[in-house]
């Protein structure tokens, strides 16, 4: 079972997200405009390993087979008689102990697996040593399967007994969140058949979906171009460009609809099989409970947003268009960038010091930690053949640091981008302490910190502008974003469930999936969207159904929470940044709604959503006075 009980058994690309599905095209987001972006930094991945052929990597991947070995020969069928013993506590910790540094070994080696295959998905010898390390990972830990599984059968009593030490009860939050899984767990030697399985079964669809979608090649003005640099001209300030974009992504998705429905039905049939052998009632059940955020929450997030699309999405498309002086926008312009927008491209430099002056003027020591990744190379920025679209921020592992991953080039939303990147960095970097099996984040507060790296970057830009033009420019692109991350990541999530549902009774063809798709879109667009013939492929690109099904919510929850903690923060007395870096640094000890309350927050509340909604709707209201 993929749970928070391991991070070894998790993805290596943890956090892993696309900005393509979710940033919108921003105006202007600073005083001056570059020509260019300027020479970019790579990321320095020898803090993990030297090279894919460094003799460390055959030392540790010896050393985590031994280790695992031993672990399971030590503990295996003895957890129950040994937490029952007068130093049953003490005892338990060090097996605990002993997990958690295999654990953070396995992390060191999945982690630069995975962050090298994202910087070079299609080299040869990349791909293999990927897979390579990735099998040896996944046979490894088939000898830790027994501990999670045995732990959870141990009496509540007798567990309970064991945590009042204190050797043991520096594990209680990990113990006690281990413990919700135990309803879906399965017999030992079914889980190792899954776990042994996922190799040649979800793992490797997904490994496609990566060495197809980098591989694709979109035919623009001549040019043969990769996915990110075509998705890129659909912000270009060039009509012509936009809808040659629009039209090459629409033509090459139609060529390669097989592959992707493929890709779909299977890992969709994938999941269904998983969910009902484990009894989960409900195709996001499984995405819930690794959030640890109930589905009722989920649910009211996800009705709020849906009766919010008039006045959100309809609306400021409506308003867009008028600026375009047109009644509708083509899909293909909805990104495009406003014609009162400066134009330029803002350089490297530029937005380091845009993003690091926001978070020094909330937090020193959050700058301070934000700027770690400039100097000390945590930060892979040039667009290349073969690296991974869109961006992500990665943990690694307590023992390491987090690395960057991002595609910059130049673009307004490209600073927001690394606002919010920096944002999980320094969440990741903060939670470090409590070790590799506590510093992981439910998704759900894990998006808090980054969309709240964003929001201090725009407020501070916005203090700072004087220009009504340019104050319009900076709240519509905000108003876009925002758009992009809730009202954009509900229609996919809505889209997801459709797909998951009615995948229950049989496969869907890549007609039948474009036609879901078109209906949630014209849905959340609203009417001031011309959905142009060749749209409905463009589900295929979306990382996200692939990787992680039902991550969407998570952008969604993060960014109304943080319109409503940036309330809170704007009517503080003090302390305020204070209390946020202790959240963060709380990592995964603490549940979410404990960590809102030092707050005042309360995301139970049916009301709690609407208020977040209703600054995006404020916005918009600010927007339309400015005509």
């Amino acid at each position: 079972m993929t749970s928070r009980s391991s991070s070894a058994l998790r993805k290596s690309t943890a956090q892993r997200k696309s900005t393509a599905t979710k940033s919108a095209a921003k105006s202007k987001v600073g005083p001056k405009a570059a020509a260019k972006p300027g020479k970019l930094p790579e990321w320095n991945l020898a803090d993990l390993y030297s090279g894919i052929d460094a003799p460390e990597i055959v030392r540790d991947l010896q050393k985590m087979d031994a280790e695992c070995v031993a672990f399971e020969t030590d503990y295996k069928g003895k957890l129950a008689e040994g937490a029952a013993r007068d130093d049953g506590g003490k005892w338990l910790a060090g097996a605990v102990r002993r997990y958690e540094a295999i654990d953070d070994l396995a992390g060191r080696l999945g982690s630069y697996a995975g962050l090298i295959h994202a910087g070079d998905s299609v080299d040869p010898a990349i791909t293999k040593f990927y897979g390579d390390v990735s099998e040896r990972l996944t046979n490894a830990s088939v000898h830790l399967l027994f501990f999670a599984l045995e732990l959870n059968r141990v009496d509540d009593a007798v567990i309970e007994r064991a945590m009042a030490t204190s050797e043991l009860g520096h594990y209680r939050p990990w113990i006690e969140d281990l413990r919700k899984d135990k309803p879906y767990q399965l017999e030992d030697r079914v889980e190792q058949l899954f776990h042994e399985k996922s190799q040649s079964g979800y793992a490797a669809w997904n490994r496609l979906f990566d060495q197809t979608i980098s591989g694709l090649r979109f035919k623009v003005g001549g040019k043969e171009l990769a996915i990110e640099p075509t998705l890129n001209l659909l912000q270009d300030r060039a009509p012509a460009k936009r809808k040659a974009a629009g039209q090459a992504l629409a033509k090459t998705f139609k060529a390669n609809e097989r592959t992707f429905a493929l890709i779909t039905n299977t890992l969709a049939k994938d999941k269904e099989i998983s969910d009902r052998w484990r009894g989960f009632a409900d195709i996001a059940d499984s995405r819930h409970l690794a959030n640890r955020v109930e589905r009722e929450v989920v649910d009211a997030l996800a009705g709020s947003v849906r009766s919010a699309y008039p006045k959100l999405s309809h609306r400021y498309y409506r308003l867009k268009a008028g600026w375009f002086k047109r009644k509708k926008l083509a899909h293909w312009d909805r990104n495009a960038p406003l014609p009162f927008a400066t134009t330029g491209s803002i350089a490297w430099p530029e937005a380091r010091n845009m993003v690091l002056s926001a978070y020094r003027g909330f937090s020193p020591e959050m700058a301070a930690i934000a700027e770690r990744f400039f100097t000390d190379r945590w930060i892979d920025a040039p667009v290349r053949p073969g690296k991974a679209p869109g961006a992500f921020s990665h943990p690694t592992t307590p023992s390491a640091h987090p690395y960057v991953l991002m595609n910059y080039q130049g673009k307004p939303r490209d600073v927001m981008t690394l606002a919010h990147e920096l944002g999980h960095g320094v969440h990741q970097v903060l939670a470090a302490k409590n070790g590799a099996l506590m510093a992981p984040t439910p998704l759900t507060l894990a998006e808090t910190a980054s969309v709240f790296g964003e929001m201090l970057t725009f407020k501070r830009l916005l203090a700072e502008t004087s220009s009504a033009r340019q104050r319009q420019a900076l709240l519509a692109g905000k108003v876009e974003d925002m758009i992009n991350t809730v009202v954009r990541q509900i229609a996919f999530y809505s889209f997801e469930r459709a797909i998951h549902t009615e995948r229950k009774n049989g496969e869907l063809t890549a007609e039948r999936i474009g036609e879901i798709w078109l209906s949630v879109q014209g849905e959340s667009l609203g009417p001031a969207i011309d959905i142009r013939p060749g749209y409905e492929n463009f589900w295929m690109y979306i990382p996200h159904f692939i990787h992680s099904p039902f991550y969407v919510y998570a952008y969604a929850f993060g960014d109304c929470l943080v319109n409503s903690l940036y309330a809170v923060y704007e009517n503080a007395q003090g302390g305020f940044a204070e209390r946020y870096l202790a959240m963060l640094a709380a990592g995964g000890t603490k549940h979410y709604s404990e960590l809102l309350k030092p707050f005042g927050l309360d995301a139970k509340d049916p009301k709690f959503w609407d208020g977040g909604l209703s600054v995006i709707s404020g916005m918009i209201d600010e927007l339309e006075t400015m005509g």
